[in-house]
């Protein structure tokens, strides 16, 4: 490798090594960077590290103008809205000049039936800290919460942390009467927990080699972690497992599910030593969750029903479904919430988010009306099972992150609180738009824009347009306080509803994976192509932006329509996906087959992912300006896919401009801080910003 000058692009050695699959033999001269102990990639990474600085310090005084924006715009002192579980009120606070927010409880007063609050965000008359992450995080450049459980008694404190991004969590127990952490401490563990009914015992999880929960452990408190017992254990590598309590508090609901099929068990949390009971025994491509009501197990499922219906079994002996919700193509069921006198299943349909309640005992089934042609609406928190009031999340690219209590019973909705914004911010000044492009297939496929209010639609306008497609997730509105920056400054932002997500329920999930999965790359293209045709923006005014399996979708549609953009921005990218998907011994690699295929086993799964993974599709064409950001200890996108992406980029491509960026101390989601975030978001705003300023 050399690197003469920071402000030299960084020449990455090349040493051949052989891949052999299926009679095609590759030669990947960059496998080396694969090795994180290789001084010679950490070197590499610096020197990338030092040469993007270098070629963006032009926009150090727009990246901090940008930082500050974001900053001056949010209430860096606040106050969650209190839910009540049990005696208490439990709520985050942040604090101004402080990275992590602080987790609290305040008991419950007589008489008290409404949260309380401060309005300037100081803490509440009589305030217990739990847990405050700034305290944890001090001396430590990354810091994250894994777990956070506590019991239902409100004595115990399960809590995890993880300081180098890696998401291998360190568990720990609190007693909340006094304060201590007690010396029960279980390193590796995974999200996820669940307490017994006395709180005398904590279920947890572990992972195997290839970073996969598998393993499901029962520790009774106060005892040593190398006394605790397997409850379950998952042998087939397909399969991810959970842990977690019912919020009726009856059951420990223990889930195995892979991609497309699903097996769960339940322990009587009265019972924490018993053997898990199975509800119903795995069938292949049947994916099903359970939720405990009564006398009965409600049952989410897609046994003949694509887009799932809900129905019910006996809780005291599992056995035959019973329809409750019939299986209607095109309405997604997608979560159902019992209490004690309702259900809230959550819902999609249209591309739009839903609650639909049913009340027990009544055929009088709704579904809750919200304002906006465009939102995304979901349950927030609600750990009380005998409520009438649900507590639920609202928003828009223009309406501000909302929290409601809706009452199930009188259908009345009440505004708790709604995010700040300071400053001038006026939600009338912006609008938001559905437009949908036209597919090579003939499919018409929806995208969601957010602009000024009056924005030029004669192609002047710069654009952004956001993408992901895969997982059957969706990229349903949300609203961003950094966004208003390049909003302010006449940017056009786009969302590309595009296969491979579940904006359009299952089956617009399955055109876009497996064997399908090039339409999710020519659907975004569509869309980009649309966003021209139509008016919106031009070719030299439109910046691509994605990450992970959004990533790899970057790194495809750069090679397939290097045309298309001005620019494109490709955060923790998936895009050696072929070498991974390659290599079971890889975090996530057994999992993913049925997601994206076996190329292993199969040379047509291996011939189609070889037709489209970026990493073996760079050619020597002109592509648009790169902007490659990664994280060293990411588990689920390694750090050296868009280091070997990078490298090849500049050997095959030269005239091409590339940069990659190296968080060497942070994990998949980046920066753990949320002002390390805020700092991270405005470079790469500013990077966008150069680009479009160049049309």
């Amino acid at each position: 490798m050399t690197t003469e000058t920071a402000a030299t692009p960084p020449v990455a050695k090349r040493v051949p090594a052989e891949r052999t699959h299926h009679g095609d033999t590759v030669v990947d001269e960059y496998a080396w960077l694969a090795d994180k102990d290789d001084p010679d990639t950490i070197a590499y990474l610096k020197a990338e590290n030092a040469f993007t600085e270098a070629a963006t310090s032009h926009l150090a005084g727009l990246r901090d103008t940008l930082f500050e924006e974001t900053k001056r715009r949010t209430k860096e002192t606040d106050l969650s809205v209190p839910t009540r579980k049990g005696d208490h009120w439990y709520y985050t606070r942040t604090v101004e000049g402080q990275q992590y927010g602080i987790q609290c409880r305040r008991a419950v007063r007589d008489g008290e039936t409404e949260p309380p609050s401060t309005a300037d965000g100081t803490p509440l008359d009589g305030e217990e800290v739990l847990l405050d992450g700034n305290a944890l995080a001090e001396g430590h450049d990354f810091f994250a919460l894994g777990t956070f459980d506590v019991s239902p008694d409100g004595r115990w404190l399960a809590y995890s942390t993880d300081f180098a991004g890696d998401e291998r969590f360190t568990l720990r127990v609190k007693d909340l009467g006094s304060g201590e952490v007690l010396a029960d401490e279980v390193p590796d563990t995974f999200y996820g927990s669940a307490w017994s009914a006395d709180g005398s015992t904590l279920f947890y999880l572990t992972v195997d080699e290839a970073w996969r929960p598998y393993r499901v452990w029962r520790h009774a408190v106060g005892s040593a972690a190398a006394d605790d017992a397997i409850v379950y254990e998952e042998t087939d590598e397909r399969f991810w497992v959970g842990v977690e309590l019912t919020r009726s508090e009856k059951f420990v609901v223990i889930e195995a599910h892979s991609k497309v099929t699903s097996e769960v068990r339940v322990i009587p949390a009265a019972n924490p030593t018993g053997e898990p009971a199975i509800i119903a025994p795995r069938r292949q491509g049947v994916e099903y969750t359970v939720e405990h009501h009564g006398h009965r197990f409600l049952i989410l499922h897609n046994d003949g029903a694509e887009d799932f219906e809900l129905a019910y079994t006996s809780a005291d002996a599992p056995g035959d479904w019973a329809t409750l919700i019939p299986h209607t193509p095109g309405t997604r069921l997608e979560g159902v919430d019992a209490f004690a006198n309702h259900l809230v299943v959550s819902l999609r349909k249209d591309g739009l988010t839903g609650l639909r309640v049913l009340p027990v005992g009544s055929t009088n089934t709704y579904d809750i009306d919200f304002p906006e042609p465009i939102y995304s609406v979901g349950l927030e928190s609600n750990p009380e099972y005998a409520t009438s009031t649900v507590r639920l999340h609202y928003a828009s690219f223009v309406t501000p992150d909302s929290v409601y209590d809706y009452d199930l019973v009188t259908r009345t909705m009440q505004l708790r609180k709604q995010k700040p914004v300071l400053g001038d911010f006026d939600p009338a000044a912006y609008e938001q738009h559905r437009d949908w492009a036209l597919a090579d297939d003939g499919t018409r496929v929806p995208i969601s824009l957010v602009c000024r209010a009056g924005t030029p639609k004669d192609g002047t306008a710069p654009a952004v347009i956001y993408g992901y497609g895969s997982y059957e997730a969706s990229m349903d509105p949300w609203f961003s306080i950094p966004r208003l920056s390049l909003l302010d400054r006449g940017v056009i932002f786009a969302v590309a509803h595009i296969r491979g997500g579940g904006e359009l329920g299952r089956r617009w999930y399955e055109e876009g994976k497996m064997l399908a999965k090039k339409n999710t790359f020519t659907d975004f293209v569509a869309c980009a192509r649309h966003l021209v045709k139509a008016g919106w923006t031009a070719t030299d005014r439109l910046v691509a932006r994605g990450g992970s399996a959004g990533g790899l979708l970057m790194g495809a549609v750069a090679n397939l329509a290097p045309d298309a953009f001005a620019g494109v921005v490709a955060q923790v990218p998936f895009v050696d996906a072929l070498n991974s998907i390659l290599d079971p011994s890889l975090p996530l690699t057994v999992t993913e087959w049925e997601e994206w295929g076996n190329p292993l086993d199969d040379p047509e799964v291996y011939a189609y992912m070889k037709s489209y993974t970026p990493y073996e599709n760079v050619s020597a064409v002109d592509y648009p300006a790169i902007l490659a950001v990664t994280s060293l200890n990411d588990t689920r996108v390694l750090y050296h896919e868009p280091a070997k992406w990078i490298a090849r980029l500049r050997a095959t491509a030269p005239s091409g401009q590339y940069l990659l960026k190296t968080e060497m101390g942070a994990g998949h989601g980046g920066p753990s801080g949320r002002y390390d975030a805020w700092k991270e978001e405005a470079f790469v705003a500013a990077w966008i910003l150069d680009r479009l300023a160049r049309a």
